[in-house]
């Protein structure tokens, strides 16, 4: 589980997280929304580390993040995954190559050890054993995205992080990756926090929604909630379209 305890951030004299508290669980799929400049990429880099907070806490399984000297912080980086916006994927690198990375860096497999797993993890996303070989620039945008993710579980990670897992997918395949995530969180027991403003993955795999306003937390639920709540945050986002006008009309009727 991570533990985020009142953090706050800014940067200069611009205000960006004001005092978050949030409990995010392992075997469920965190889901972060929000509108554009609501906090959610600052809220993100915030828990992996990647900004100082200026206040607050952020711990993992007891384990404070900051408090932690330079091997205890290894190790934490280790037990962590990350599926970036873009996929991230190295193109001078063929796919097997680019899932064999974060093994090269951070395990002592052996070579064969390593080949077994990276086929594990493609074979896991569904990418086929002679696809391995091939480049990035081959693969179309939702195979580059499995990828990206066969490449954020190699290590087997405790905790995996999604920026915006959908961006940039056409309707169907962001299904797929949705589901793909789904899976994998419930089928590792992975506490997995997704940045997302698609309503269709908050309604397919909201396991535990949060939301976040001006760099507040306004409302948490399960996705169960998020359609019937009458909470003002939730309906001024969640409503905003006339499609989803008339779906709130026929549900309270």
């Amino acid at each position: 589980m991570i533990r985020v305890k009142g953090i706050k951030k800014a940067f200069g004299k611009e205000h960006v997280l004001r005092g978050i508290d949030v409990e995010l669980y392992p075997g469920k799929c965190n889901l972060i929304i929000g509108l554009s400049g609501s906090g959610k990429t600052v809220f993100l880099k915030s828990i992996l580390g990647l900004h100082s907070v200026d206040s607050g806490t952020v711990e993992y399984d007891g384990r404070i993040l900051g408090d932690l000297n330079k091997n205890e912080t290894k190790k934490l980086r280790q037990e962590m995954g990350m599926v970036f916006q873009g996929s991230a994927l190295f193109n001078s690198l063929s796919i097997e190559e680019n899932v064999g990375l974060p093994l090269n860096f951070f395990s002592k497999m052996n070579l064969e050890e390593k080949a077994d797993r990276i086929k594990f993890c493609l074979n896991r996303v569904r990418i086929p054993d002679d696809a391995f070989v091939k480049m990035p620039s081959e693969l179309s945008g939702g195979m580059q995205k499995r990828v990206a993710i066969a490449r954020a579980i190699v290590l087997n990670p405790k905790y995996l992080f999604c920026d915006e897992p959908n961006s940039g997918l056409d309707p169907e395949t962001a299904i797929v990756i949705d589901k793909l995530i789904h899976d994998i969180t419930h089928e590792f027991g992975m506490t997995t926090i997704l940045n997302t403003h698609d309503m269709n993955s908050v309604l397919e795999i909201g396991d535990h929604v949060v939301l976040l306003q001006e760099g507040k937390k306004t409302w948490e639920g399960k996705k169960e909630d998020v359609l019937t709540t009458d909470e003002k945050a939730v309906v001024d986002y969640v409503f905003r379209s006339n499609l989803f006008k008339q779906m709130r009309s026929a549900l309270v009727k």
